[in-house]
């Protein structure tokens, strides 16, 4: 499987060629067009013998099957779309979209086209621990799930976030963006195949320079099998040894699943902490070397015309739940206004 890489805006572009060279599939190139120098210099870092190629190159190539893009998020659907008519699979970094026009069309052209749209959803296929707790579900380790309870913390790291960042219009709202993992999270640990947003709310809390960039929000959402709260946010400390304390809680009818995906604080080393609490005790699983599985069922995907790695209904619905979610989202702390 031969793929290409164009849009190299956010550092999410590294691991997602990172992953398809692992799972034996073959870079012929990237567009080294970007808003972001610091995201070029370190892909050429990481990936110093891939050729540099025009992005119209690569699209109009017919020996590529897949483009992978980490473009500017309001930019992805537009760069997807082009492709998917040239006769190509598309993966792109979340959000996939920023409104809801760009889904219709998205949806549109996957269903004419019969082309692959994936949003690589990296809080779960990037984390060997989340495969472990499908696993322990799938296994019964903890009765039916009834609830999943999401965070997903981010290290703001102003210094080094290119304008768009702040800009609503390019990034598409903190739910949109970052909340698409948990949403993700919920259907998929939950076996739902569609949620309803009960509520949703956006603020800003941080310093003053940027009043209208939302750096928390939240969602409560249902399902016809089980309920689901999400927090997102940017306020990780310093201290923290890395970009984010992202937890998932499951909570099941016999017990409870807690991933710690990123760091187990003041506790054991490393990543990818699996807790299980169950009828017979406690437990702790290191699953740090479990194999990653959606790079490698991406490409027999794309061979087989199959949906190994993930259904594009689930695609479409995160994509769709996200932006729901923004849209009413209520202001916190709600104006006095609003409460009137």
């Amino acid at each position: 499987m031969r793929f290409a890489a164009i849009g190299l805006d956010h550092r999410h572009i590294y691991h997602m060629v990172g992953g398809l060279l692992a799972a034996g599939a073959t870079c012929v190139g990237f567009d080294p067009a970007t808003s972001d120098e610091r995201v070029l210099d370190g892909f050429r870092e990481r990936f110093p013998t891939l050729p540099e190629v025009s992005a119209g190159r690569l699209i109009d190539d017919p020996a590529i099957d897949l483009i992978l893009c980490a473009a500017i998020p309001a930019e992805r659907a537009a760069i997807a779309i082009r492709a998917m008519r040239a006769g190509k699979d598309v993966m792109v970094d979340k959000p996939g979209v920023t409104d809801f026009d760009q889904l219709a069309a998205v949806e549109q052209a996957a269903a004419e086209t019969g082309r692959i749209f994936s949003v690589c959803f990296s809080e779960r296929f990037i984390v060997p621990a989340t495969i472990i707790a499908g696993k322990l579900i799938a296994d019964g380790a903890i009765g039916r799930v009834v609830q999943t309870l999401g965070l997903g913390p981010h290290r703001f790291n102003r210094a080094i976030r290119p304008g768009w960042f702040f800009d609503k219009r390019h990034y598409g709202g903190i739910l949109t963006d970052i909340a698409s993992h948990q949403i993700d999270q919920f259907l998929h640990f939950t076996g739902s195949n569609d949620a309803a947003i009960v509520a949703s709310g956006v603020g800003h809390f941080g310093g003053p320079d940027v009043p209208d960039f939302e750096d928390f929000g939240e969602i409560l959402l249902r399902s016809d099998r089980a309920g689901g709260y999400i927090r997102v946010d940017w306020f990780t400390a310093d201290g923290l040894p890395t970009w984010g304390d992202g937890r998932l809680t499951i909570l099941g009818t016999e017990g409870t699943i807690e991933l710690r995906k990123y760091v187990d604080i003041a506790g054991r080393p490393g990543t990818d902490h699996v807790f299980l609490v169950d009828k017979s005790g406690t437990r702790h699983i290191d699953a740090s070397h479990e194999p990653l599985t959606y790079f490698r069922d991406l490409i027999v995907d794309i061979g087989a015309r199959s949906e190994t790695a993930v259904s594009q209904r689930h695609t479409f619905t995160v994509c769709r739940l996200a932006l729901e979610a923004q849209a009413k989202a209520a202001w916190l702390p709600v104006r006095p206004e609003a409460r009137s």
